[in-house]
């Protein structure tokens, strides 16, 4: 687990503008959830002001272990902040620009064409591009690229078909992927899409490393993320948490393996180590992440990225007013007030969203139950994991925890 020493320190809730009466709400319902089994367990982490006001668990970890501080997740989609923040780190050298075309790094994806229906024998009706997707619709899933979950176009029924994810390694990945053609034209819509996984393996191209490698000595060593990579070796194994998921009847059931692929086995390295979905991490291990990105790019006296940088990444990167339509995937998470910025939300005007948070808040979760938020008006970061698959139970535990995070923040100038 991570070094005591680098953790931030504690506060009480009073000194850094929360009242422990109104945060004893966020306890209680965070405790609830548990008790009524809706998940197994659950790790919350509150931090304002650099210090950490809360650290909870609550339940198992698994079928016989309590929750730990230091148990071990699997980040699902949380995994796209991280590759993001890598990918930039590369951006500041000079290796890429973001009108570059995709294409000018992964050769393979030159002569794409849009899926735009489909003929009569069955194969996909075919248009050319109107202009070649960027890397900044990479980052932002307007480039086209589908994921095979939604499958609304005729481009995402042949992603799944062709199963790029599934590949045995990041090159084999995107040989299947040329074959897959897009959903959409360019920059014409936001689609949910395995770009971030595109994303990973221009890493490796651009910086002549391992994905994982380049995660390890670029990113994790510095921000002291010891528990956070791609498989959990066998002396952690008894940390990391069970998968779960909710049945028809409310029962929790376990569910086996983990991985953008299907079932692995968590303790060996894959052959596709996926940025959009493949990491695992601990509640510590992220809370450095986050508070990198907090301070502008620094952490504990290492510099990551630029702040400029960290500005870019949360500036919001969809048209507004936003255009009918323009989310073809997660509809209902954007509007005018709440964007997209470079791998993650950002939000733009969150009290017109209904939203207690501040402008600019960034965030994302994970199919996994596990979510994030990192607030820079209010210098607030909260971390909430469990591991039950496919969905942030019932009630929805990311805005429900937001409710109850910035009901207690009663002098947010203190």
């Amino acid at each position: 687990m991570s070094d005591a020493q680098s953790l931030p320190k504690a506060a009480t809730p009073e000194a850094v503008g929360f009242s422990s009466e109104r945060l004893k709400r966020l306890d209680d319902a965070m405790a609830d959830i548990v008790a009524h089994r809706e998940v197994k367990g659950m790790a919350t982490m509150l931090i304002r002001h650099g210090k950490i006001v809360s650290v909870k668990t609550y339940g198992n970890r698994d079928d016989t272990n309590a929750m730990s501080r230091d148990t071990i997740f699997r980040l699902a989609s949380m995994s796209k902040p991280v590759t993001g923040v890598a990918l930039m780190m590369l951006f500041e050298e000079g290796k890429f620009r973001l009108d570059d075309p995709i294409s000018k790094y992964v050769p393979e994806f030159k002569d794409l064409q849009v899926a735009v229906g489909i003929n009569p024998d069955g194969s996909p009706k075919l248009e050319p591009v109107k202009h070649a997707p960027t890397m900044h619709n990479l980052m932002s899933h307007t480039a086209g690229l589908g994921y095979g979950m939604f499958q609304d176009l005729p481009g995402d029924k042949i992603f799944a078909q062709k199963a790029p994810l599934a590949a045995d390694n990041l090159q084999q990945m995107i040989e299947r992927m040329a074959q897959v053609p897009l959903a959409y034209q360019p920059g014409e819509h936001f689609y949910y899409s395995a770009g971030i996984d595109v994303e990973g393996y221009i890493i490796e191209k651009l910086s002549g490393m391992k994905f994982s490698e380049f995660l390890q000595k670029r990113l994790f060593g510095p921000l002291n993320m010891v528990d956070s990579g791609f498989y959990v070796p066998s002396a952690k194994l008894g940390r990391l948490a069970a998968l779960y998921r909710t049945d028809a009847n409310g029962a929790l059931v376990p569910v086996e393996g983990t991985g953008p692929g299907g079932k692995r086995d968590p303790s060996k390295p894959p052959g596709l180590e996926s940025g959009g979905g493949g990491l695992f991490s601990t509640l510590d291990d992220y809370s450095h992440f986050a508070e990198m990105l907090a301070n502008k790019g620094e952490w504990n006296g290492v510099r990551i990225l630029a702040p400029a940088t960290v500005e870019l990444m949360g500036t919001n990167s969809f048209p507004k007013p936003l255009p009918p339509g323009f989310a073809l995937a997660l509809q209902w998470m954007f509007s005018d007030a709440m964007g997209f910025g470079l791998n993650m939300q950002t939000a733009v005007d969150p009290r017109a969203a209904g939203r207690l948070e501040g402008p600019g808040t960034l965030s994302w979760d994970g199919s996994t139950g596990v979510w994030w938020w990192m607030d820079p008006t209010n210098d607030v970061i909260f971390l909430g994991m469990i591991q039950n698959g496919y969905r942030a139970g019932p009630r929805g535990y990311n805005d429900f925890a937001r409710q109850l995070v910035y009901q207690a923040l009663v002098d947010p100038k203190k």
